[in-house]
């Protein structure tokens, strides 16, 4: 029995009838209306307006200009096949010739910036086990462009040095005051692992390796290149650095190959001019007592006799013996 009667919500057996919305809101017909404006025939038919037409004909011109530039690429990608692939792409931009060394020196202050009245010294810790000869060139050639003013130290850890190295600046007579040199350099036969440049302590960090130190004193010498021979060159001065003096006698081979190829086009590795690269390799060379087991094909001995004819290279060369 229930708790609570309840009168029946509809009456009698009819069927009870509830209308279930068809959508969650109503909105009168806009179409329906007949005061309501006719849509625009030309806005049904899709027709754009001029702005757009020029905007699209706008498009279509720099899509086509991408998919020539892209050919353009893929064109110059299929020329080289590996980023070490032997190419010689000296042929493919000559934009700029390299200056030639015997041109006026570069403005000093442009590089190292101004001292205001203080002599500019480059300061140099090598091994005397070891000698950087290229630096030993470098000097000399720096010497033929500047008034420079050298000096030889040895470090007080460092017990015996041979005579040749304490002479290897030659007979250093100063009949000027200090303040009249254009760039001093000073090196210090000292015991380190590596070969170091200080220039300047409060605004660069010291240099470290033969090779950096050559890239370093040679940008003094002001000769200009373009893009293209300023990667052979740094390419040349790294494989001189790692894979000559350090590598093994297939990767020597490899090296001597790369460069009898080079020298069979040019006097020197790089273009018709004397470069770092050139220096560094023959440097390399030296040190190791030519090509050890490794046989020297034909251009890289008539290249090495081209760099012992210069005055530079040859001074340096006695320092081994």
């Amino acid at each position: 029995m229930p708790m609570y009667q309840v009168k029946p919500y509809h009456g009698g057996a009819a069927p009870l009838r509830v209308e279930l919305p068809t959508c969650m809101y109503r909105l009168p017909n806009v179409h329906g209306r007949t005061s309501s404006p006719t849509p625009n025939a030309n806005h049904v038919q899709g027709e754009s307006d001029p702005s757009l037409r020029a905007l699209e004909s706008r498009q279509d011109n720099i899509l086509k200009r991408l998919y020539e530039l892209k050919a353009a690429v893929d064109g110059l990608s299929k020329m080289i096949q590996t980023p070490d692939a032997d190419l010689d792409i000296s042929n493919i931009i000559r934009a700029q010739e390299p200056t030639a060394l015997s041109t006026s020196a570069l403005d000093l202050n442009s590089v190292l910036g101004k001292d205001y009245g203080a002599l500019k010294d480059i300061v140099i810790n090598a091994d005397p086990a070891s000698p950087p000869l290229s630096l030993l060139v470098l000097h000399q050639l720096l010497c033929d462009h500047y008034k420079v003013l050298s000096t030889v130290h040895v470090h007080s850890a460092v017990k015996n040095v041979p005579e040749n190295l304490l002479r290897c600046f030659g007979e250093q007579t100063k009949n000027q005051p200090r303040h009249e040199y254009q760039l001093g350099f000073t090196l210090i036969w000292k015991n380190v692992p590596k070969t170091q440049m200080k220039f300047s302590v409060q605004r660069m960090c010291p240099i470290e390796g033969e090779g950096n130190i050559a890239r370093f004193l040679f940008s003094l010498f002001g000769q200009k290149h373009n893009a293209v021979n300023l990667t052979l060159i740094d390419r040349w001065v790294d494989t001189a650095m790692f894979q000559l003096k350090e590598g093994s006698n297939k990767e020597k081979a490899a090296v001597f190959c790369s460069m009898n190829s080079a020298l069979g086009k040019s006097p020197w590795l790089v273009g018709n001019e004397l470069t770092v690269a050139d220096v560094v390799l023959w440097s390399v060379i030296q040190q190791l007592g030519g090509g050890g087991s490794v046989p020297i094909p034909a251009n890289v001995q008539k290249w090495l006799r081209a760099c012992e004819n210069l005055a530079p290279f040859s001074t340096a060369l006695t320092l081994l013996k």
